[in-house]
């Protein structure tokens, strides 16, 4: 059961094949004339990327470029576990685990690899990279059992981490990885040298207190969490309730699935990285595993309680969720690190979300980021 095989990525022409036939036979619902974006993703966005997906992007070139690394499964907990395992040259080089969220993948991590194993200066901190896909998403394939929470997830990397062999380690972490990542610290605090987060998802607890003398930054980022929880929230309800309900959908129809998971890719993203995703997700069969951690999360009783401890490293980007110090250090009590970028790609209101995906929207920024907090700390 803990045998690791290797693994490469090779699509059947078939698929390919009854993929673009089904692009080409999309069924477009009507929609109404100077909305906007208010009921939804626009049309004219999801026609335009459905035309690059079909005559534009290259699956056999991702494929290719996935296939430039190494690839392994391994089944941790009952269930199938794909990752990516680059380890550096270099003898004292640090282990890092990098999760991705949803509708994010692996693919989110690949503009980060060179410069995180091989960095151009001895000065720079030099990592062995462990890059796995959440279970129930990519290559990890469909999930077999329920209960698959984030903290379920951080379990499995600590076991993941063992049977490669690393002993001592660091966390990193986006989105659905950036609740994982503190929960491998909080299970292995003697192992985990350091979490390096984009996201820190510490919200108001109720107590009015709270409140009191917080800086005009926060209180706009509470406005802006305020107006995305009132308009941008119906995947979190859906997800969180009827995720089979769903599924049905976005299993059987490609542009279904592009129009769902486009919601949380900015407009700035390049077609390639949106498209590569969904792809991703169309082509392993796991369109409907991947939302079923909203319901798992909304139903567990298996709540952490108290602060972690390990030191915590925040970079966000403007466009992004905006973390606010003083609930994240509610949650978390040894933050050494707490920076803030400009993607520089914001290009119109909150929809963007731009800095969302940074590891490939701004690598440099947080790949500087994430040596200065590993050299301190590691």
């Amino acid at each position: 059961m803990s045998t690791i095989k290797p693994f490469r990525v090779d699509i059947p022409q078939t698929q390919l094949d009854d993929l673009a036939e089904r692009l080409r036979r999309s069924l477009w619902p009507s929609e109404l004339p100077g909305v906007g974006d208010s009921y939804g993703v626009p049309g004219g966005r999801v026609r335009g990327l459905a035309q690059y997906w079909l005559e534009t992007f290259d699956w056999r070139a991702l494929e290719a470029k996935l296939n430039a690394y190494p690839q392994f499964t391994t089944e941790i907990d009952g269930e199938n576990i794909y990752f990516l395992h680059i380890r550096s040259s270099r003898a004292d080089a640090l282990p890092v685990v990098l999760t991705h969220g949803w509708p994010g993948s692996v693919l989110e991590f690949l503009d980060v690899i060179e410069s995180l194993t091989a960095p151009e200066s001895a000065e720079h901190p030099a990592f062995h990279l462990v890059i796995p896909a959440l279970p129930g998403m990519g290559f990890s394939g469909p999930t077999r059992s329920t209960g698959w929470t984030m903290r379920r997830v951080a379990k499995a990397w600590i076991e993941l981490m063992d049977r490669l062999g690393y002993q001592r380690f660091g966390a990193i972490g986006n989105d659905g990885g950036s609740m994982v990542s503190p929960e491998i610290g909080r299970l292995a605090p003697d192992r985990v040298v350091g979490v390096h987060v984009t996201q820190l998802f510490s919200f108001p607890s109720g107590d009015p207190d709270e409140f009191v003398g917080l800086s005009p930054e926060d209180l706009a980022a509470l406005e802006h969490l305020k107006w995305f929880q009132d308009n941008k929230m119906a995947f979190n309800i859906l997800c969180s309730q009827q995720p089979q309900t769903l599924a049905y959908a976005l299993c059987d129809s490609p542009i279904g699935l592009l129009g769902w998971n486009a919601q949380l890719f900015g407009e700035s993203l390049d077609a390639d990285f949106v498209i590569g995703n969904v792809a991703l997700y169309w082509l392993t069969g796991t369109a409907g595993s991947s939302v079923r951690y909203y319901y798992e999360e909304a139903h567990s009783t298996d709540r952490p309680t108290g602060s972690t401890t390990t030191p915590t490293a925040l970079a966000m980007f403007k466009g992004d969720f905006q973390s606010i110090r003083r609930f994240a250090e509610r949650d978390h009590s040894n933050i050494v690190s707490w920076n803030s970028y400009d993607a520089g790609s914001v290009i119109g209101g909150p929809n963007d979300a731009a800095g969302h995906f940074a590891a490939h929207e701004a690598p440099e920024l947080l790949v500087g980021d994430i040596r200065r907090f590993f050299a301190e700390v590691g």
